[in-house]
């Protein structure tokens, strides 16, 4: 039988009852919480683990089949939960693991007390007039183009402007860094998954009490996405960060963390499931 916990490159850490998982998002690995955890460590279980294809997964799990689209990578979530046994759990997921968590939490609510997602996006296309995701389909044709014939010089190009924390070139390059150490193949199939996704029908059948985080300046994911979540996700909580870029877990990594346990204290003292 597959290790679960192997293959995932699973780590637990922290010291108290309750347990947060954090989910990656593209082109990253299960190191991009690190500015965050020393906020958790001391109240919650901490569950880290990279999606099979990044950071120090087992990459001879890999399936394209399995991978092409975010169901696969919503199957892994739920086998490490599963494997793990440890009770319903809050989810932290940053950029397309927002997605991921919502897909396994309306498969197996059970699992989860909440979901939490930062700067996520149920559709990164345009469909106009309906809807405003910021890329057109030709964004995302000549982006997949560039990774494919480069991917380390799409993450070169591509970082600071992710980033958008001119002042703070040390972020870009963490960003970037991260981006290379990453297997370009794969990365390029994680890519088509994530930008040719549209998960739209799916936020009305979300039970579980859901936090969405996004950043007032986003490079990837308009400001209209926040809301649009927002709306179509019950039980939900919008929080506008007034931050720039993508990754506010990177570049505000106190800011964020604030957001999260206000969230949480809040649910836990109005008595909601948590």
């Amino acid at each position: 039988m597959q290790n679960i916990l192997l293959r995932n490159n699973v780590n637990i850490l922290g010291e108290g009852t309750k347990t947060i998982v954090f989910g990656h998002g593209f082109g990253c690995a299960q190191n991009i919480w690190q500015l965050m955890i020393p906020y958790f460590e001391k109240d919650y279980r901490i569950v880290l683990f990279d999606y099979v294809g990044s950071g120090n997964s087992d990459f001879t799990a890999y399936d394209p089949e399995r991978y092409k689209d975010l169901h696969g990578y919503a199957k892994d979530l739920l086998e490490i939960l599963d494997t793990l046994n440890i009770g319903p759990v809050i989810f932290v997921g940053h950029s397309v693991s927002g997605m991921i968590g919502l897909l396994a939490s309306i498969q197996k609510p059970e699992y989860f007390e909440s979901l939490i997602m930062l700067s996520p996006s149920p559709r990164y296309l345009n469909d106009k007039p309906a809807y405003y995701g910021g890329f057109d389909e030709s964004d995302v044709k000549e982006l997949l183009r560039m990774m494919e014939k480069s991917f380390i010089g799409w993450a070169s190009l591509n970082a600071a402007g992710l980033m958008n924390n001119p002042d703070r070139p040390i972020l870009a390059k963490r960003l970037e860094d991260a981006f290379c150490a990453e297997d370009p193949l794969i990365m390029r199939n994680f890519a088509e998954a994530t930008f040719l996704s549209d998960h739209r029908k799916d936020l009305p059948n979300v039970t579980v009490p859901s936090l969405i985080i996004q950043c007032s300046l986003d490079s990837v994911v308009p400001i209209e996405v926040g809301d649009y979540l927002h709306e179509n996700i019950k039980n939900s909580v919008l929080e506008v960060m007034e931050s720039k870029g993508h990754y506010p877990n990177i570049s505000e990594p106190k800011k964020t963390t604030d957001i999260i346990l206000k969230f949480l204290s809040s649910a836990t003292s109005t008595g909601k499931n948590l």
